[in-house]
């Protein structure tokens, strides 16, 4: 038998900072684009009860550790349940199983800061967020570790959650930040532009955007929903988390290809191959770039090893006992 740590969302979340998670998710990133294999989610889905199930994951030979997600959203509880085994690289045995609610919005945020360091302006300083819920504060908590903002604008349909969000940052942040009635109030003159949304069609006009904005999408990874219009993808240096999930679920890019707006050719490089130096990232101040985050087994993973790490080191987590095919494969009954 081999003891196995399960570890808790309550466990989890004071293991780590939000610039420990990018940290983690920077050399994930980094692997993958030296060749390390990750694949895109894949989805189920069922219509009664509705809900999706989806698995995604990643192998990181530099961190020695392999796994991913499990997750259920939806269905009879319109809940959601989120698992992330994580694996030895090397020895293939199990190291953890985390309940991986918790870290979500920051992993996934770690992911859109990676991109913010690689993709915005050096003197990035305004931030305009469009979006007010736990992935926006994810992206938000994790991108403040990686540019000095001055001044952060957000935006959500509800008047009561962008005034508290505003004041949850203003506290949080050294920034100015403040809810503001409308997407084009946020985004006008903002350097660094993220959606976290839910919406199925734009969620502002590409027209709006300043030369030499970034922008990081990251609330549908969805054919026939997106969160941005065609003319943000033509505009933009278009950077993917995975180049294959570009043209298998990321609705911005896929209606802007079915518009012919754009061809695959569009695809500038994925995010791996940016941090890795295998291609150039911003290359010019005036450029407008864009990462569409759809997420990865590649932040997953390296976020788990790094919890899993600081759990061994701090004696959190109960062991849970799984049996090696050796000695349970048998076909015999007992």
């Amino acid at each position: 038998m081999t003891d196995t740590l399960f570890l808790t969302s309550e466990e989890i979340d004071d293991l780590a900072s939000p610039a420990d998670y990018v940290d983690a998710v920077r050399d994930g990133y980094r692997q993958v684009g030296n060749g390390a294999p990750a694949f895109p989610r894949q989805k189920f889905f069922r219509e009664d009860p509705a809900g999706m199930f989806t698995s995604y994951a990643a192998l990181l030979p530099d961190t020695g550790a392999m796994g991913g997600y499990m997750y259920g959203a939806g269905f009879g509880s319109g809940d959601g349940w989120f698992m992330t085994p994580l694996f030895d690289a090397e020895s293939g045995e199990p190291l953890a199983l985390l309940d991986g609610a918790s870290m979500n919005p920051f992993k996934t945020g770690a992911a859109g800061a990676v991109a913010v360091d690689e993709l915005a302006r050096d003197d990035a300083s305004t931030l305009a967020v469009i979006g007010s819920g736990p992935q926006a504060r994810g992206q938000v908590h994790a991108t403040a570790t990686v540019r000095e903002f001055s001044d952060v604008r957000v935006y959500s349909p509800t008047r009561e959650s962008r005034a508290a969000f505003a004041d949850e940052f203003d506290d949080a942040l050294e920034a100015n930040v403040t809810a503001v009635d409308s997407s084009s109030a946020a985004i006008g003159g903002a350097d660094v532009v993220i959606t976290a949304t839910s919406a199925s069609d734009p969620v502002f006009d590409g027209t709006e955007l300043d030369p030499g904005t970034h922008v990081t999408a990251m609330g549908q990874y969805q054919e026939g929903k997106r969160e941005l219009d065609t003319t943000t993808i033509e505009r933009a240096t278009y950077v993917p988390d995975l180049r294959e999930r570009a043209t298998y679920d990321a609705g911005s890019f896929l209606a802007a290809l079915e518009a012919g707006a754009v061809t695959e050719d569009h695809i500038h490089a994925e995010l791996g191959e940016i941090v890795a130096g295998a291609e150039p990232g911003r290359t010019g101040d005036d450029e407008i770039t864009l990462f569409d985050s759809g997420g990865t087994g590649i932040e997953t993973v390296a976020a788990a090893h790094m919890l899993y790490e600081r759990a061994t080191e701090a004696g959190a987590g109960s062991p849970i006992s799984f049996a090696p095919a050796s000695e349970a494969l048998t076909g015999k009954r007992p």
